[in-house]
């Protein structure tokens, strides 16, 4: 590779070797403001222009700083993404399509955790608060209040949750539930658990509120059992529970309660679903390769994360909320995990 200028690469050098703008407008014999513009916002100059200084900064091995263009605009490319639980196979597919909306815009996306803590979810928020645009709030277990007042600070848009005029990006509740509770009456059961999840969990309270409606319409009993943590331990502690309920299916909040109580119903020797109907919600990575394959509600979760970053930068650019797009479709998968009602002894 052509050597630098003997000055520009020891001026490079004092800095520690971080090249600048400025290095670049020098290599490339252009302004700086051209380069910026270059860098920033693709297509605004000429092609042999842009071209030229793609090159000088490829040639510079220059690293664009998006903290340092936050001074002058007050922006820093960064989108924030807090989750409830990274370890939880929903958030894959909320942070995949987060992720590719927020690269095709340009910005960066900043992921924290609250492990299931409203406290800790808090904290995160005021640890990215400065140094993001917007934010996205996946499964929130914040309350009203408070997510109302953070989206008076800047752009915020929830996922599984509705708080007032703040904008969210909601599945299609009622059309799953509709549609395990016709399955599930279809094979004859009669009697229905529904293992709730977080108690500040407002789409465990949604669904829940679904079955009730449900419930009457197709002249069923549920009973709810509740709250529990959304996960694989957390199903595996309620099979107690399950039994003396005397159910003969369950639903569950998520799959990966549903999981945990198949696992349990299996050491115990209780049969699935000879003996216990199982199903969930989300169609997790993981959901088929159980022994039974699981009956669950699937959601669109990447679209999730990418509708809520595209409507977080609509915000950005121009001050609105972007076009309400309506609920994302839910679909019942039928699985092994649901069969007949065992036959009363």
């Amino acid at each position: 590779m052509e050597e630098l200028p003997p000055e520009l690469a020891a001026r490079i050098k004092r800095r520690g070797g971080a090249a600048t703008i400025y290095d670049i407008a020098e290599l490339a014999g252009v302004n700086p403001s051209t380069v910026s513009r270059a860098l920033s916002k693709p297509g605004r100059i000429s092609e042999k222009t842009e071209a030229k200084i793609r090159a000088a900064a490829e040639r510079l091995d220059f690293q664009f700083n998006p903290m340092a263009r936050a001074l002058p605009t007050g922006r820093s490319q960064t989108i924030g993404l807090l989750v409830a639980d990274i370890t939880n196979p929903v958030v894959f597919g909320i942070v995949r399509g987060a992720e590719h909306a927020a690269a095709a815009a340009g910005y960066t996306l900043v992921i924290a955790e609250s492990q299931e803590s409203g406290e800790a979810e808090a904290q995160a928020i005021s640890r990215l608060l400065p140094s993001v645009d917007g934010l996205v709030l996946a499964t929130t277990r914040l309350a009203d209040e408070k997510i109302s007042a953070l989206a008076e600070r800047k752009p915020m848009v929830l996922i599984n949750r509705r708080v007032g005029d703040v904008a969210g990006v909601l599945p299609d509740v009622e059309s799953g539930v509709n549609a395990m509770m016709d399955h599930l009456a279809g094979l004859g059961h009669t009697s229905i658990v529904y293992l709730a999840g977080p108690e500040t969990s407002w789409i465990s309270r949604r669904r829940w509120e679904s079955l009730l409606d449900a419930a009457e319409r197709l002249d069923v009993g549920v009973v709810e059992i509740g709250p529990n943590s959304p996960t694989i331990e957390g199903g595996r502690e309620v099979l107690r529970r399950v039994q003396a309920a005397r159910a003969t299916a369950v639903i569950a909040f998520n799959d990966l309660m549903a999981i945990g109580l198949m696992q349990a119903a299996a050491a115990a020797g209780i049969d699935v679903p000879g003996a216990l109907s199982v199903a969930g919600f989300d169609d997790i990575f993981g959901s088929e390769l159980i022994v039974p394959p699981l009956t669950t509600v699937q959601a669109q979760l990447e679209l999730a994360g990418q509708r809520a970053v595209e409507k977080v930068l609509s915000r950005l650019e121009d001050g609105r909320d972007a076009i309400d797009e309506g609920l994302l479709a839910t679909t019942l998968v039928v699985r092994g995990s649901t069969g007949p009602r065992p036959p009363v002894r």
